[in-house]
């Protein structure tokens, strides 16, 4: 059994951090289920010529930038959907989607957008861009605005992946916002949420923030962070026994050091719900003679727990991890449209 299949194997649903055309159908060859994208991905995408012909189209229409980079961003992640489509009908909605982020502009510090307006803008682009579509979930971050979005969302029928959680804080308020707008519905056959629990900017946090910790608990706390609330979300969901799985989403899945293993955090959560892995985590997956078993409700020694819990102030790590994740958010969008307009001045010029 090769690695990407054993892991399958141990109930891990296995999702694209990509919507390149090509890898889409590469990685559904190999298991992979449902994608997500983002504007770092689009933006990668455009700068390799190979979608100059689409971009060629819509500027030809007349269109903006921006207006480019959300027609792209669509058909891209409308592509991708169709690979999927048929895991979303096997499964009856409990599985093949892909993720659409909304318009990160909407937290940008330099816009300093009212909150009101923020909530406003995440309803109208929710509703917008999930018309139409069966297996594409609206990806909404838990930034306050994001938060007090979800229930409206929620209401009216849209399938959400609430994703840049770090704490149990931002995921009890979302899970609890998604679920207030899921009693809204006349019918939750086909309701649908997961939350995207960033794993390795966590331990980023802890090896500059938290120098105190252990050789032994640092680089541990992303996954006992995401494990505890992995088990909490399995539990509060258990009780309202609906048809399809509300899920927890393991993101930043992808190593930053280079003496960790390509897989450190595959291993680890490998088991349940959902992994969205980077193209080059899946290749060294792929690649590497591993046999992953079911790993998720592991967790280290109570020493290790009780030292983490001692010494990690989770508030004041959700705050720097959330400043640092909101101008990730912004900044990659604004490069995006700086390619567009990079791209638009090249396609002209070689009229």
């Amino acid at each position: 059994m090769s690695s990407l299949k054993s892991l399958i194997s141990s109930g891990t649903k296995l999702w694209l951090d990509s919507i390149d055309p090509d890898l889409v159908r590469e990685n559904r060859a190999q298991g992979a289920t449902g994608a997500t994208s983002n504007p770092v991905i689009v933006s990668d995408l455009i700068r390799t010529g190979r979608f100059d012909d689409d971009l060629q189209q819509f500027i030809d229409k007349g269109l903006t930038d921006e207006q480019v980079a959300w027609q792209m961003t669509d058909k891209l992640v409308s592509q991708a959907q169709q690979v999927f489509l048929p895991v979303w009908e096997s499964t009856k909605g409990n599985d093949g989607y892909v993720s659409f982020e909304l318009d990160p502009l909407i937290e940008d510090p330099q816009t300093n957008l009212p909150h009101a307006e923020r909530v406003k803008r995440y309803v109208e682009l929710g509703k917008k861009w999930s018309a139409g579509h069966k297996n594409r979930m609206i990806k909404v971050p838990a930034t306050p605005a994001g938060l007090d979005s979800l229930e409206a969302l929620c209401a009216v029928g849209i399938t959400l992946n609430v994703t840049l959680v770090f704490t149990p804080r931002q995921y009890h308020a979302a899970r609890e916002a998604v679920w207030r707008g899921a009693q809204k519905r006349g019918d939750l056959s086909k309701f649908k949420s997961v939350y995207s629990i960033f794993v390795s900017r966590v331990d980023i946090y802890t090896e500059k923030h938290v120098p105190s910790l252990s050789a032994e608990a640092q680089g541990l706390v992303g996954i006992v962070n995401a494990k505890q609330i992995w088990a909490d979300n399995q539990a509060w969901w258990a009780a309202k026994k609906l048809p399809l799985a509300q899920e927890i989403i393991f993101a930043s899945t992808g190593t930053k050091k280079p003496e960790d293993a390509p897989w450190k955090y595959v291993a680890a959560f490998a088991g349940s719900d959902i992994q969205t892995n980077p193209p080059a985590t899946n290749d060294a997956v792929a690649k590497s003679s591993q046999s992953f078993t079911r790993q998720v409700e592991a967790l280290p020694p109570k020493a290790l727990l009780d030292e983490i819990a001692a010494k990690v102030d989770v508030p004041k790590m959700e705050a720097v991890l959330m400043e640092e994740g909101i101008k990730k958010f912004a900044d990659p969008q604004k490069a995006l449209l700086r390619v567009i307009a990079e791209k638009r001045a090249s396609l002209v010029g070689a009229k």
